[in-house]
C-alpha cells in the first residue's frame, strides 16, 4: 500500500525535528533561559539578515530564509524541553493564548 502523502506541516515540523536532534547532538543542552534567549536571537537575527538580502537568485533566497526558520524552530523546540516548560505526565501540550 502507498503511504499517505505528508502535509507541508508535516514536512516543516519533521526538518525542525531533524534540525533539532542534530542541534542536541552537536551542543547538547542548554544551560539557563538566557542561553536559550541568545541562540534564539542569533537565529532570529539570522532569518531577519536574510529577509533584508533579497537579492539575486530568489529561489536560493527561499531556501536560505527555510534554512534559518527550521533552525529558529527547531532553537524554540529545544528550549521548551531544555528550560523543562513541556508537561512530560501529559501527552498533549498545554494550550497556548488560553
Amino acid at each position: 500500500m502507498n503511504e499517505p502523502m505528508m502535509t507541508t506541516e508535516e514536512i516543516a515540523l519533521e526538518a525542525i525535528r531533524n534540525e533539532l536532534s542534530r542541534a542536541r547532538s552537536l551542543w547538547g543542552d542548554m544551560a539557563s533561559a538566557h542561553e536559550a534567549y541568545s541562540v534564539i536571537l542569533e537565529e532570529l537575527e539570522e532569518f531577519w539578515e536574510e529577509v533584508k538580502a533579497n537579492k539575486g537568485d530568489p529561489v536560493e533566497h527561499k531556501r536560505r530564509m527555510k534554512k534559518e526558520l527550521i533552525q529558529l524552530g527547531a532553537m524554540v523546540g529545544r528550549a521548551l524541553v531544555d528550560l523543562g516548560l513541556m508537561d512530560v505526565r501529559s501527552a498533549q501540550p498545554e494550550e497556548v493564548g488560553s
